[in-house]
């Protein structure tokens, strides 16, 4: 049981950060560009821990995310639609769950909502537009550090001129998400 909750909770984090889909038509914020991304992460909550690959093409107001092993047998398939107030996860055993969104689907496979909305523009090193936040930068102008909706973000970029992380680090509470990212498209 620990492990399935496990890996719901890797899939759904990483889904459940992408967008949120809002009861009006979502507003993309400045920034939220496309882009499909490869890279590697390690979702711990409480003493569960799990390690996790995965592929995740964000094209508003569509996210597909893939998650596999390290050894690349599948997790899951998770396939947002903001415009559509639809969220649905297939698990590698063929079982489907669907949600109006995020929060809703987290809370059904943890027990309470996991609200991580924005991860699609923390990723690109930015903070959501028009919600509170406290950042920091470094030497070169980017975010190193941002606190946004209860979040703690720790921003690595590989070299000086990246304007793209390449690490990111989210925490909360028990709950801590480190993604590296192998490759930006």
């Amino acid at each position: 049981m620990r492990r399935t909750a496990a890996l719901a909770f890797v899939a759904l984090v990483l889904a459940g950060c992408a967008t949120s889909p809002a009861l009006v038509a979502p507003i993309r914020p400045e920034g939220d560009a496309p882009f499909a991304i490869e890279g590697r992460l390690l979702a711990r909550h409480g003493s569960d821990a799990l390690t996790a690959n995965f592929q995740w093409t964000h094209a508003p107001p569509i996210d597909a995310l893939v998650v596999t092993t390290p050894m690349g047998q599948g997790i899951a398939e998770i396939r947002g639609d903001a415009s559509a107030r639809r969220v649905e996860v297939r698990g590698a055993n063929g079982l489907t769950d669907e949600a109006p969104d995020w929060s809703t689907l987290t809370e059904r496979a943890l027990g309470a909502p996991v609200p991580v909305d924005g991860l699609a523009v923390w990723m690109q090193g930015l903070a959501l537009p028009a919600t509170p936040h406290t950042q920091e930068r470094d030497a070169a102008g980017r975010v190193a550090q941002l606190r946004q909706d209860g979040w703690q973000v720790v921003f690595d970029y590989p070299d000086a001129s990246a304007t793209r992380p390449a690490r990111v680090r989210l925490t909360r509470a028990d709950i801590e998400v480190r993604i590296v990212v192998d490759r930006w498209d």
